[in-house]
């Protein structure tokens, strides 16, 4: 929940208050009130008749004095508290206020959830004994939320706790008993067994060694008087530490010594005596201090000054019942998991109601809860494996952002929008460290009929759409003068109406395969045509290869996991597999025969897939295939796992394009013909002409990838499908496929990490800035490591969308616990 918190400084010199009211950011309003000394006078009167009402004192043996209590005795005391209530109501309603009020009060009318929390500093003392809890701040003025007023010293020199995140552990100490009877102390002290683990020490009249009738979970110990300070100081320093210190006992003020506390008839012990102990047990986690004692406002202020976060006293002498009354309530409310000041409310609230101040008038202004302005309010937290699982449960605003970009991430269009700007962070990532592939490693040569060899061979080519095939039997019969070995051709041949052309281009393919050449023929279907392959009047898949052409922009065309045996395989695996047996040569490898009778695809991969020792090449072509989970994914639109083209390596390091007419030696085109072609591979592609496709309605030129792009200078716009074939080839030769770890697994571990982060983070909140900075050098630390993970290991870790979710958290972290 929200606070919006406000700081009021009184400040007493001679007959004039000096109030000061500061929040936000740098806000401050001062006002100057006359202090009545009819106040004074009405608390002094409420003050002799609440001690006079309850003769049996917390504090004090008995007052002096003989006799049954006299009737008048409850009457006056109820007379004095409205006489006082009366006069303090009407001093702090003064139009003076008026100021300070309104402003309290703006904040309580806003109509977001939060708490209105007023921290009180009085000087002197004589003014903080004043019951300014009861003070009405916006009642008159129309407030709708709580204004709760909490007590702060005037000097703090110490941090506040952090606290440990464990079940809770209380430290009771039960002193001086005299004119006391402690035992519904410690009855009350067995409803927190259920939820924190108690110690008892203390002294007990008469018993050396003494047994509590109490569970087992609650270790009860006693010391004789003489050892008795130094177990306590023992005790309070001890580990694993404690998060509650509880005291009942004999409690009085002490101005040098901070307050002293009754441990033993005749023995007592000053805060500033137990002052280095206390430092150690804050330091083990030590949070909260319950004095359930008289006259605790100079413990109470000791103890925050040493960074204490609350600490519940009682300002005036208090009733053996009445303390245990408050008791009761208060720890009934802690059990409940509730905060210390909505526990000490309502434990005063319940004395405040009819038949409780019947019989205890008044004791509901005695209670005052002090607190540390930057300490989170102390609770007991529910521990255990279920309670641990709830706490790591999104909240609702959590659950909001998980959701909204766990569906983002499941969008295709959002995934492509977010993969091609990451993949060229990635080329820009590489040129920066100089890990760039050399240019010309690579076996792939691509001969691309463009537009300058549609103009240079215009005489040679009298179709564009399908190809002119006589042009494509030019090109085989010069690649082929070059001793390729394994020819790619990323057209589909089957056009029935160029039959010279066709007998052409027949005569050519068979010159070639007599040459022991492999040859991969396109195969492909559009939008609205059906499958279609090389036609029989050109070639015979019985000593021919056949590969789909098509292909899922941007990702690698593989096998699935449990290729059926009428699986058409991907262009650019068949060419890998071609071109690696035609180099690696392994003995009796099936070769091209025009001759032949059976299938040379189902040869090829029988032969491939039987080879017992496999190089690493080859071993990879036939254990590549696409993961189990990828198929599953594609039934929810879905590309889990599914390699990517890695366009951050150059193109111009993944192949070289050669224009067909360079090719002829018809222009001064694109690339450098090599003197040979014998340890390439070579693939005749559409050059990004308009029209070049399945349909031949431009289908073929993609926009070009902004990686691309950037290696390119910008300065082309088209993208041809023979590039992509071109670097799927690249990749499977080099064994390099990028997984992409899918945005939703990264998202659910960002949620879960950004879950852990703020439960870190709710006991870190007063070093915000320092989290901010550590979190914020972590990501760095991750995006860049994601980037040279993408590089050495070949892994896309997604950072956007996690990234965007886990500080999402922190936000709503660091909102939930601001102060406004």
């Amino acid at each position: 929940m929200d606070r919006i918190v406000f700081k009021l400084r009184v400040k007493q010199v001679g007959t004039v208050c000096d109030f000061e009211l500061s929040w936000g950011k740098g806000k401050i309003l001062s006002v100057e009130l006359n202090y009545p000394l009819s106040l004074t006078r009405s608390y002094e009167q409420w003050q002799s008749a609440y001690l006079n009402y309850y003769r049996r004192l917390r504090g004090h043996k008995v007052i002096s004095g003989k006799g049954t209590l006299p009737v008048d005795r409850h009457r006056e005391l109820v007379n004095a508290e409205v006489q006082l209530g009366e006069e303090f109501q009407h001093w702090l309603l003064t139009p003076e206020l008026v100021s300070i009020r309104r402003e309290i009060v703006k904040a309580a009318h806003k109509p977001e959830h939060h708490t209105v929390e007023v921290f009180l500093t009085c000087t002197p003392l004589e003014l903080a004994r004043l019951p300014w809890e009861i003070w009405e701040i916006g009642t008159d003025l129309g407030a709708t939320q709580q204004i709760r007023i909490a007590r702060t010293p005037a000097n703090i020199l110490n941090e506040p706790v952090r606290p440990i995140r464990r079940k809770a552990r209380v430290l009771a100490i039960l002193g001086d008993d005299t004119g006391l009877n402690l035992e519904a102390d410690r009855e009350a002290l067995r409803s927190l067994d259920r939820v924190a683990d108690i110690q008892l020490i203390g002294w007990k009249r008469n018993q050396g060694k003494a047994e509590l009738n109490i569970p087992k979970s609650i270790e009860a110990r006693f010391f004789d008087a003489d050892a008795l300070k130094m177990e306590i100081l023992k005790a309070i320093a001890s580990e694993p530490g404690w998060d509650i210190l509880f005291f009942a006992g004999h409690s009085n003020e002490t101005v040098l010594t901070g307050g002293e506390l009754g441990i033993a008839p005749h023995t007592s012990i000053s805060i500033w005596e137990i002052e280095e102990s206390l430092k150690q047990a804050k330091k083990r986690g030590l949070q909260f201090a319950i004095f359930n004692s008289c006259s605790g406002m100079n413990i109470a202020e000791s103890l925050i000054n040493l960074g204490l976060s609350q600490v519940a006293v009682m300002r005036e002498p208090i009733h053996n019942q009445v303390a245990q009354e408050f008791l009761v309530q208060f720890l009934a409310s802690l059990t409940q998991y509730k905060d210390v000041h909505s526990a000490l409310l309502e434990a005063s609230l319940f004395l405040k109601q009819r038949e409780k101040h019947l019989s205890y008038p008044s004791a509901y202004l005695v209670p005052s809860l002090f607190r540390h302005p930057e300490a989170e309010l102390f609770c007991i937290k529910p521990f255990g494996f279920f309670d641990t699982l709830n706490r790591w449960l999104p909240t609702k605003k959590e659950a909001c952002w998980l959701g909204a970009i766990l569906f983002l991430s499941l969008l295709p269009p959002v995934q492509n929008l977010l993969l091609e700007p990451r993949i060229l962070l990635q080329a820009f990532y590489r040129k920066v460290t100089l890990q760039v592939p050399a240019k010309g490693s690579s076996p792939v040569r691509l001969i691309q009929i463009d537009e300058e060899s549609l103009k240079a061979d215009a005489d040679k080519i009298k179709q564009i759409y399908p190809i002119d095939y006589r042009y494509v039997a030019l090109l085989l019969n010069r690649v082929s003068e070059l001793e390729a070995k394994t020819i790619g051709i990323d057209y589909i041949l089957d056009d029935k109406k160029q039959p010279n052309n066709s007998l052409k281009l027949k005569q050519s393919v068979q010159n070639i395969v007599n040459k022991n050449t492999w040859l991969v023929f396109g195969s492909g279907e559009g939008e609205s045509t059906p499958r279609s392959g090389v036609s029989k009047d050109i070639a015979n898949l019985n000593w021919s290869l056949e590969g789909d052409i098509m292909f899922f922009p941007w990702y690698v065309e593989l096998l699935p996991a449990e290729p059926k045996s009428s699986q058409m395989y991907p262009f650019a695996y068949l060419l890998a597999i071609a071109y690696v047996l035609n180099q690696e040569l392994p003995l009796n490898l099936p070769q091209p025969n025009l001759q032949a009778r059976t299938n040379f695809n189902s040869s090829a991969i029988n032969y491939l897939n039987q080879i017992s020792q496999p190089n690493q090449k080859i071993a990879f072509l036939q254990e590549i295939r696409l993961h189990s989970l990828t198929r599953f994914s594609q039934n929810f639109i879905q590309a889990w796992l599914h390699p990517i083209i890695d366009f951050s390596i150059p193109p111009e390091s993944a192949y070289e394009r050669i224009s067909a007419c360079k090719l002829l030696g018809d222009c001064l085109g694109e690339g450098k013909v090599p003197d040979t072609f014998k340890n390439e591979v070579v693939l005749i592609t559409p050059g990004g002409y308009k029209g070049a496709g399945l349909e031949g309605e431009n289908e073929d030129n993609y926009a070009i990838p902004l990686a691309v792009g950037f290696w390119r200078g910008w300065e082309e716009e088209n993208f041809p499908g023979g590039e992509t074939h071109a670097y799927m080839l690249h990749h499977l030769l080099t064994r390099r496929l990028v997984i992409p770890i899918p945005d939703l697994w990264m998202i659910l571990l960002s949620g879960l990490l950004g879950k852990g982060v703020t439960l870190m983070l709710q006991d870190n909140l007063h070093q915000r800035q320092r989290w901010v900075i550590k979190l914020g050098t972590a990501t760095t630390i991750y995006i860049i490591a994601s980037l040279q993970i993408y590089i050495s290991a070949a892994m896309l870790l997604p950072w956007f969308l996690p990234t965007v979710l886990f500080w999402n958290y922190i936000r709503l972290a660091f909102r939930e616990k601001s102060h406004v």
